[in-house]
């Protein structure tokens, strides 16, 4: 009988936990849906947001990377705390403060108050992320857990779908007249609930012998990434001064600083936030480059077509919402058949996706070009489904091709540093094209539009040529 197990059974039989455990499935989901529902949702709301608090272009995009930024320095520190004290206690007290800074999102009156509340979401959202995972992990063996974590999957992509549609809902319904606070606020009576829940069907466990937390590491890694992302959100709008210069110097070092620590406490049998020894392996180390570079053209890539259809089209947040459909649509057919088509072409299934993507780009670039901000809008349908396929065939088996190639008991490990990679690109890409787009608006949003679409097709077929690293099929 395993340490989870035992912990299990004997809390169940001493303070009384509803004997059913998949009622705890639902509550710890909860969180799931709502960290990466707002990640989505938010897209459609920058254009209202922006109008109403009379925000900057770059406190605009640190709503949507200072969110990602935290959420991937955090997130290996967060499972670590989540073993140490209490797997519970760090998902109810993410929870907790996902809730509340949900509501300091909803109630801010500048945007300096709207970032900063969205910087703790981002911590919050790390500690529930990992947690969640780790709790199914302990409740669920065998086919239960395939079954646990297939649902765990489609709440997860039902809440990225569905974002954009159910922020332009919200939008156009305006309940209470809040406008796109609501799309904060939703968060609210969900958080309150499974908060109340969650004592009640989720045991409590923890790893007794599990290490100490990390401290220097994560403080390397937070300035080390926010040393790129800072200056590439800021800079373009105070003309690039000497500090953004001297900072992205600093990056370089700062990362040399955390490798140089993180292999001297590995030695002194400490347990480092990264396990330095998974870049021995170089299919690993390029599915982590591959895995960056992929998700820096994902929210990036929703943000400057949110700006186009609603401040350069006019459209309002649901027609917007609805044109995201058509993508994600496509998104869950190509999906659905990614799996299958992995474990029978391996590797190559994400190579000829990250190519459909970037051909989707390509179509995108092309039909606005001829139609501008005033054309059918049925000429961008074709390059929406082909982005939504490339999306489907890519995102679907990254992970998975990366991790085939390590021993089994380096997967959590592993699993954290690819969750990190997929933020901190989230972040960089946003502030990339973020830099690209607005720097571009002085000759309209069409042509705004167009260059941030050429460079994120450049990076997909860069994502393309670095899938002949991965592991082959297995």
């Amino acid at each position: 009988m395993t340490t989870h197990e035992f912990t299990y059974t004997d809390l169940r039989r001493r303070s009384g936990w509803v004997a059913n455990r998949w009622l705890a499935l639902p509550v710890v989901l909860a969180g799931t849906f709502m960290v990466v529902l707002d990640f989505f949702i938010v897209n459609v709301a920058l254009p209202s947001m922006q109008s109403e608090l009379g925000a900057s272009d770059s406190a605009i995009e640190w709503v949507v990377a200072g969110y990602a930024l935290n959420s991937a320095v955090f997130v290996i520190l967060a499972g670590r705390v989540g073993d140490r004290f209490g797997r519970r206690r760090a998902f109810s007290l993410g929870l907790a403060l996902f809730t509340l800074a949900s509501a300091a999102c909803g109630a801010a009156a500048t945007p300096t108050e709207l970032v900063i509340a969205r910087l703790i979401q981002g911590v919050a959202a790390a500690l529930l992320t990992p947690n969640v995972l780790s709790i199914i992990g302990v409740l669920y063996t065998g086919s239960d857990r395939l079954r646990a974590l297939s649902v765990y999957g489609t709440a997860m992509g039902l809440a990225a779908v569905g974002g954009q549609l159910i922020g332009g809902v919200l939008i156009a319904v305006d309940p209470a007249g809040l406008g796109w606070r609501s799309c904060f606020l939703i968060n609210l009576p969900v958080g309150v609930a499974a908060l109340a829940l969650a004592p009640r069907v989720i045991p409590e466990s923890r790893e007794p012998s599990s290490p100490r937390l990390d401290k220097l590491g994560t403080v390397l890694a937070t300035a080390a990434v926010t040393a790129v992302v800072l200056p590439l959100l800021e800079g373009r709008q105070h003309g690039w001064p000497l500090w953004t210069w001297l900072s992205f110097a600093a990056a370089p070092a700062l990362l040399g600083g955390l490798v140089i620590w993180e292999r001297g406490l590995a030695r002194r049998g400490g347990e480092p936030l990264l396990d330095v020894g998974l870049f021995a392996h170089r299919s690993f180390s390029a599915g982590l480059l591959t895995q960056l570079c992929f998700w820096a053209g994902q929210a990036s890539f929703f943000v400057v077509l949110a700006l186009y259809l609603q401040v350069g089209r006019g459209l309002h947040p649901l027609p917007a919402g609805l044109v995201f459909t058509i993508l994600a649509g496509a998104y869950v057919v190509a999906s659905m058949r990614a799996p299958a088509l992995s474990a029978r072409y391996g590797r190559a299934v994400i190579g000829v996706g990250a190519l459909v993507l970037a051909s989707g780009h390509g179509l995108l670039l092309a039909a606005v070009s001829g139609i501008g901000v005033g054309g059918d809008l049925a000429a961008l349908v074709p390059g929406l489904l082909l982005v939504g396929a490339g999306m489907g065939l890519v995102l679907a088996p990254l992970a998975s091709t990366i991790l085939q190639s390590l021993e089994p008991e380096r997967a959590g490990a592993a699993s954290g540093m690819l969750t990190t990679m997929q933020n901190v690109g989230n972040a960089l890409g946003v502030a990339i094209s973020g830099a690209i787009f607005f720097g571009a608006l002085h000759s309209g949003y069409a042509r705004a539009f167009e260059l941030a679409l050429a460079e994120l097709a450049v990076l997909l077929v860069g994502v393309a040529a670095l899938t002949r690293l991965l592991p082959g099929r297995a």
